[in-house]
């Protein structure tokens, strides 16, 4: 098992290019100059997972307004995540990360408790990415319920 990175205010970002929902490669350096508000969850269509996304996209028009643009990052494969947001009315890009390469660079998929037992998973985390592509909040094991306005509060939004 490898050491999980735990990355905090000030460290760069990690760059990354995945799919989104459509298939378009997405990279972090499309979004220089703008601020990111990135989210990792651990499976499209699941109850708690819903209802995160859409609190997202309850909060995306704000977000916009205030410089942010949201982006979800999954495991899941490009299909069923245009499925989720066609379901849901998900507009922001949902990015899929099938071999975790993205989430192990966040520091968002390793060794946690689930329910009494521990296993290897996604870790549910959402960073706040400045313009210049550094870290600006990192939040690690947070809850599904109740997280976005818990962001939006944090930045003033």
């Amino acid at each position: 098992m490898t050491e999980r990175v735990i990355l905090e205010p000030g460290m760069p970002a990690p760059s990354f290019t995945l799919p989104d929902q459509d298939g378009v490669e997405r990279s972090l350096a499309d979004y220089r100059g703008q601020k990111v508000v990135l989210f990792f969850y651990p499976e499209a269509m699941t109850p708690a997972c819903t209802k995160e996304a859409c609190e997202f996209q309850e909060s995306s028009a704000p977000l916009e307004a205030a410089g942010y643009r949201v982006l979800g990052v999954s495991r899941d494969a490009v299909e069923r995540l245009r499925r989720f947001a066609d379901r849901d009315s998900l507009e922001y890009p949902l990015l899929s990360d099938p071999d975790t390469a993205v989430h192990r660079a966040y520091g968002a998929f390793g060794t946690k408790n689930s329910y009494g037992r521990i296993i290897e998973g996604v870790i549910r985390s959402t960073f706040v990415i400045d313009a210049e592509g550094k870290i600006e909040h990192a939040l690690y094991n947070i809850k599904a319920t109740g997280h976005v306005a818990r962001v939006t509060k944090l930045l003033g939004v």
